[in-house]
This record gives structure tokens, sequence and C-alpha cells, in this order.
């Protein structure tokens, strides 16, 4: 019941209701302006050199030199080679308090850019399909905002650039699981980390939700072991491919009849081979696929009814198999507190029909490992030319974020970081913030 109250308090806030909070104040929100104004250029042209110089995971080497080049001549306490390639940059402030934590992921996509821009990659089959080019100029603009504001800043802040979102290579460990393990979010140990994502929707909004932001993500393998012979003589063997056929058919049921319809989950099989000839029955065939979750409860359930049906319809027709499912990545959840508190500061800086409500989404996102260790704030920020109707949509090769993204990015996480210490600090001290 705890969690209803502050989902409805939260939609309470975007409805409009007047929040009881505190907020940056005006003197200090002008001083954020004003260092936005004078690094605007710099960051802009940061994010195009990260652009056109892609890296794929567990290898952005240039990009983590480039971020701790120009943080840790400025006083920030800057580890490297974290989880591989990461960087961990803390800025302490001139009084003290609690510790906040901030994500920007670094890695790109093996996607050839079909753009025209001036800057595009140049490495080739390399692209910053997903916008993490903006999330790492975005957050370093940040850290340079707050490290002009130290004297305002009652706390710690650490800023982390991640390795490898979309996945480490294969036989490899990587991404915010690993930034975890390596102690990413300790010393100091946060209180709350926030993180963000570029999203395919008009510059000036921003979509937030309080609970599940994205799907947990599963992977599975199924195997189907049958008994080759000619085509012409079918009886003599155990056809793969009709077994993988009545597999795939039966499989959409899980979904479809045996779920709650009001529990939303997704199980996609991707890739089918098998066979040797086209006069052969099939010995062998392998079926891939994915199943993305948003409640534990679901997580749990299907992939038992999974293995249950494969092995049903294997065995009815004599045939042998093999099931391997493997949990990958856990559902982004925002912490419904700490989502409801940052609302109003979001409000304040767009307006109510800029700050949208997000409905959870069945993609995946690996800060949810970072919302596990600390309480999470994670958001999406519109980078879509409103002069546009459509824009290209993530991971594709024509993917291009209006720049006018970048500052406003810089503005929110300065704000929403401030914000969030002084609160922190407040219910330390019983007292009010700034």
């Amino acid at each position: 019941m705890k969690k209803q109250r502050v989902v409805i308090l939260l939609a309470a806030v975007l409805a409009g209701l007047p929040p009881a909070v505190r907020s940056v104040d005006l003197k200090t929100s002008q001083r954020i302006d004003a260092e936005i104004e004078k690094n605007r250029a710099e960051i802009v042209k940061i994010r195009r050199f990260i652009h056109m110089n892609p890296e794929l995971g567990n290898r952005e080497f240039e990009t983590a030199r480039l971020i701790s080049a120009k943080l840790e001549p400025l006083g920030f306490e800057v580890r490297t080679g974290v989880a591989k390639t990461g960087v961990v940059a803390v800025l302490r402030g001139s009084q003290p308090g609690p510790a906040v934590a901030v994500r920007a992921d670094m890695d790109a996509l093996p996607v050839q850019e079909a753009t025209n821009l001036p800057f595009k990659s140049l490495n080739p089959g390399v692209m910053h399909a997903c916008g993490h080019d903006v999330h790492s100029s975005v957050v370093l603009g940040t850290a340079l905002v707050l490290n002009s504001l130290k004297d305002k800043l009652r706390g710690t802040v650490t800023f982390l650039f991640q390795p490898a979102e979309e996945g480490a290579p294969e036989g490899e460990e990587g991404g915010a699981d690993l930034m975890v393990k390596e102690g990413a979010l300790d010393n100091p140990s946060v209180g709350a980390v926030f993180g963000f994502h570029v999203w395919p929707e008009n510059v000036g909004t921003v979509l937030v939700a309080a609970g599940n932001v994205t799907a947990a993500s599963d992977t599975f393998t199924i195997t189907v072991k049958g008994k080759s012979a000619h085509a012409a003589r079918p009886h003599e063997g155990v056809d793969a491919v009709v077994i993988a056929a009545e597999i795939v058919t039966a499989l959409q049921t899980v979904v479809s009849r045996a779920s709650d319809p009001t529990d939303p989950a997704v199980l996609t099989i991707g890739t089918i081979n098998g066979g040797a000839r086209r006069n052969i029955i099939a010995e062998r065939v392998v079926l891939e696929g994915t199943v993305r979750t948003l409640s534990a409860a679901n997580r749990k359930k299907i992939p038992l009814l999974m293995e249950s049906i494969v092995r049903n319809i294997t065995g009815m027709y004599g045939a042998d198999c093999q099931f391997e499912y493997k949990e990958t990545l856990p559902s982004v959840f925002n912490n419904p507190e700490l989502a409801a508190a940052m609302a109003p500061t979001l409000i304040k800086l767009l307006g109510k029909d800029k700050t949208l409500e997000w409905k959870p989404q069945m993609i995946a996102e690996d800060f949810a490992y970072l919302a596990r260790k600390a309480p999470g704030f994670y958001f999406f920020l519109g980078v879509k030319s409103p002069a546009q109707a459509t824009a290209a949509p993530l991971h594709s090769p024509n993917f291009n974020p209006d720049e006018r993204s970048i500052p406003l990015g810089i503005r929110i996480l300065s704000h929403l970081l401030l914000d969030a210490l002084d609160g922190q600090s407040a219910l330390a001290s019983g007292g009010p913030g700034r």
C-alpha cells in the first residue's frame, strides 16, 4: 500500500497539485544557467568528437581518456579502469552532507551510420545510434557546472561514466553490474543514483515514472534433438523442424493464456536454425529468444511454463531437448519516494505540460543494477526537433538527436542533484534545505 500511495502522490504532483519541496534558489539557478552557457560550445564539441569516434563496449579507451583528462585537472577524485574502461569521478562540496551519483553510459553500437552529419562516425560499422554520446556529454557538462558551484554543494556527487551498457563482448563481464561489484557507488556510499536516456520525444520534454521503467530481460536457447532420415522416408526419422514449429506455436500461449493480462510480458523467438539439406529430415534445430517481464512473479513463472511445454512436446514425438534459460537484466525500478520528490523539480524547470508520464516499456537497461544498490531515479529526455513530424528511433543508422537537448539535460541534472542533496540534508537535520 505504501508504494501505491507514493505512485498516487507522483500522479498528483504531475497533475499540478502544489508540492511542498525545496528547490534551487533563484540566484543558484542563474549561476547554473550562466555556467551552462559558458561551457555550451565546448560540451557540444566534445559530443561531436565522441560521436565521430565511437567505441564498442569494454573498448571505450579514448572516450574514457577524454573524460578523465577534463576532470582530473579540476580536482575531481578520478578513478579509471573501473569495470574495464569506466571512469568514476567524485566531486566533494564545500559543505558536509550526503552523497548522490549520476550515470552516463559511453559505449556505441555495431551499426553503420547512414546520416550525412559533418561529424558522422569515422569508425566503419560502429555508431552512437543510442545517444550515449549525448549522455556522456550531458553528465560531463553537469560535472563542470557543479564544480563551479562547490560553495553551494552540500555533500558529494559521484559521476559514473560506464562502459558496456549495450552488453560486454562474449566471454567478458561488463556494464553497470561490474561497476557495482567494483565499488563505483561506495566511498562515498551514495543515498541515491540518477540516470537518463535520450528519447525521440520533442526537445523540452521529459518522461518520468514511479516504479517500473523498463522490463527485466532474459534469454533462452531451446535445442530440439530428433533423428535424421531421408525426406522421402520421414517415418524412419524424428523431424526436429516439425517439433520446433509446434514449440513456437505452443510457447505463444504462455503469455496469451497462462499470464495475467494486466501484468505485461513478452516472449519472442528471434532465431531458428537447423537442418542439413532440403531432402533430409532435420536431426537438430536450435531456437533462441528473449523474455521480457515487469513483475517478479512472471519472471519466476514463465521459464517453468516454457520448459514444461518444450519437454512435453519433444517427449510426445520421441525427441530429446535441451532447455537453457538465463536471467540477464533486472527491471529498472524508480524508487517511488525519490520519484515523487524529484517530480516537482522537473515541473518547475519545464512546466506540467512538458513533464510527461512514462508508461513502462519492455526495453531493457542495465541501470537496474545501480538502482538495486541505491534508490534510483531514471528519466527520458526528449531529443526530437519539434519541427520534425517523426524522428529516427533508437538503434537506427539514421538516429540524430537534436543538440539543443544537451544544455537542457545539463540544467535538469544540475537541479535534480542539488535538490536531492538538499532533500537528504534536510531529512538528516530535521530542518529545511538551502
